[in-house]
């Protein structure tokens, strides 16, 4: 009662934290820790079996209308019912088994393969993978293997949640056979099957409390009061007064790719260069919609105004009189303006207290207004 009672609370407590930072459902979370409080008093394995099956369908319904993306180009070739999470029972079997759509079948395989690690690691703590504690003993089932794995499935389910929410899912790695099971193609199979290194280290610390609870209710034949840790090594770290490796699992990094055609891309893109195209092309219309509505905007025609205004009256106030003899039109344009390549448009501008623009065609060649003359031979270093 006691291991059954701890493995389904560390369950329940994986699919609560799931429910509440990964889906967003916090009444679905409420749920679940409602279930998890009648725990401390379940009197029997089967209540506590009753709670588990009453906090799993409200937590797998949360997933139900979970969508899940493929690249567009893959679209036309996938099925409806393979665009959603669904239902976790197959319609094929009443159960999980022989999974429907692409997400159940990631996460059966997935459990296939935390189910494989929890076998080993019972059996290299000397344990009997198929006498359960939680689940019923059957000939085609290793009971305790299935039991070691319930704390570990939450992080499973994380780990595919979040593939399934950031990455699309490609057409080419799965098939389906005719009577409607969605099966994986071998290669994205290889590739789930390179996590079994993350389900060991996260059920090894589990696989171990276990052990030690049988242990101490067993008589000791050996010298060891302790049950061994062999798959976290604690003991060892311990006596060299080193502190206990972290066990939390490391999620191995997924490929990135392209909602649109499914290629793989570098982590940092959104989109591969040829889908990208579109959506910079509409962003440039958009962006020069945006400029001409606010060059020719009420207040852009105001400003323009002010300024005509202000060099209307610069101009007016201007007399040919106040320009100096020296400073003739052949001395600005044999002398002047040639040097003027060479100054930059920012002097230019803070000398004059003109645009960039208007700063920029004097600096090629255009021939400002005499009043501007004497202020671009100081500039120059022609001023007598």
């Amino acid at each position: 009662m006691r291991i059954a009672r701890d493995l389904i609370s560390k369950k329940l407590t994986g699919q609560e934290n799931v429910s509440r930072h990964k889906l967003l459902d916090s009444s679905t979370a409420d749920t679940i820790a409602r279930y998890k409080g009648d725990l401390p008093q379940a009197d029997s394995i089967s209540t506590i079996r009753l709670i588990e099956s009453q906090a799993a369908r409200a937590y797998w319904s949360a997933w139900s209308t979970l969508p899940v993306n493929f690249p567009k180009s893959d679209l036309p070739r996938v099925p409806d019912h393979w665009r959603s999470f669904g239902a976790r029972v197959s319609p094929l079997t009443g159960s999980p088994r022989l999974a429907a759509n692409p997400a159940n079948a990631i996460l059966n395989y997935l459990y296939s393969v935390l189910e494989s690690e929890s076998r080993l690691a019972a059996a290299a703590l000397g344990l009997d993978p198929g006498l359960g504690v939680l689940h019923v003993d059957t000939p085609a089932r290793d009971s305790l293997a299935c039991d070691i794995m319930e704390p570990v499935r939450s992080a499973v389910d994380s780990y595919v949640l979040d593939w399934i929410t950031r990455q699309p899912l490609k057409r080419e790695w799965f098939f389906e056979q005719r009577d409607g099971n969605c099966r994986l193609m071998a290669p994205f199979a290889v590739r789930l099957s390179e996590t079994a290194s993350i389900w060991r280290r996260a059920v090894a610390p589990v696989v171990e409390w276990v052990a030690k609870q049988f242990w101490s209710t067993t008589q000791r034949r050996t010298q060891s009061a302790q049950a061994p840790t062999h798959l976290t090594q604690a003991h060892r770290h311990e006596a060299k007064g080193v502190g206990a490796r972290p066990t939390a699992p490391r999620v191995s990094k997924r490929e990135n790719l392209c909602p649109g055609c499914g290629k793989k891309i570098q982590d940092r893109s959104a989109k591969c260069s040829h889908c990208a195209k579109p959506g910079k092309m509409r962003n440039l219309i958009n962006a020069a919609r945006t400029g001409r509505l606010t060059a020719n905007g009420p207040k852009a025609q105001a400003k323009r105004a002010i300024k005509a205004r202000k060099n209307a009256l610069a101009q007016h106030a201007w007399k040919e009189s106040d320009q100096p003899a020296w400073l003739t039109p052949e001395l600005f344009a044999g002398k002047i303006q040639p040097l003027l390549s060479n100054i930059s448009m920012s002097a230019i501008r803070s000398a004059l207290g003109i645009s960039k623009w208007y700063a920029s065609k004097i600096r090629q060649g255009y021939r400002p207004h005499p009043r501007h003359w004497r202020a671009l031979a100081q500039l120059v270093d022609v001023a007598k």
